[in-house]
């Protein structure tokens, strides 16, 4: 079962997304949030997997909710799906940055939310590789803090990891990966797996937003790139 925290600040948004949550039959809400604030308090009490968050919440918006999530050793196991509109999408590299495993649009169809939350449950990112290469393309210019935890960076991964992180970055799941590459399904995951070590990323999303900083993958670069 999937316990999912709702965490927005319009209460018919919250009352609409948990009768859809909990009329699945893997998964049940376990707390719903106003605040960014009460987010970061009540995932720790409820014990969720997933939180959907807005992003624009009173007293603690939802990337500095996020950010806190993301920075407790506690809440590792914890995945957050951010809620965005097209006319805020500035806001998703923050997200991102902030340890978000990915987003979705608050217009998004009832099926295809279940499923953004079943992805990111299972560990897989939930990044449109169109969206996501337009967006990181305007706004990766401004400095930010690095989004991972080691000191390699894609340079010290092996030819074999690169095609794989190139992958990862083009929204690939690792069974695309597998079919891309000629590799088996669980050969795949473990390349996954040792990249996001040797480059310290919390999830996959973070590798994403890695290998486009490093220029690995270059916004609007077609399949064939990166020696793929």
């Amino acid at each position: 079962m999937i316990r999912v925290l709702l965490a927005d600040d319009q209460t018919l948004v919250r009352a609409s997304f948990a009768m859809l949550v909990d009329s699945a039959p893997d998964m049940e809400v376990v707390g719903q949030a106003g605040t960014g604030a009460e987010a970061v308090e009540l995932v720790r009490s409820a014990r969720a997997d997933v939180v959907v968050m807005d992003v624009r919440m009173p007293e603690l918006d939802g990337i500095e909710a996020t950010r806190l999530i993301a920075a407790d050793d506690d809440l590792a196991g914890v995945r957050v799906l951010v809620l965005t509109t097209y006319d805020t999408d500035e806001h998703i590299l923050e997200a991102l940055r902030a340890g978000a495993s990915g987003f979705v649009v608050k217009d998004i169809r009832p099926a295809e939310l279940l499923a953004a939350i079943r992805t990111v449950a299972a560990g897989e990112s939930l990044l449109s590789p169109g969206p996501t290469a337009r967006l990181i393309s305007r706004v990766l210019a401004a400095p930010e803090a690095p989004v991972r935890g080691g000191d390699a960076g894609p340079e010290d991964l092996s030819e074999r990891e690169r095609q794989v992180l190139t992958l990862v970055a083009r929204g690939l799941n690792n069974t695309g990966i597998a079919e891309t590459l000629g590799l088996s399904p669980l050969t795949a995951k473990t390349h996954v797996s040792r990249i996001m070590g040797k480059l310290g990323a919390r999830d996959r999303a973070q590798l994403v937003i890695v290998a486009y900083e490093s220029g690995l993958v270059a916004p609007g670069a077609g399949p064939g790139a990166a020696g793929i």
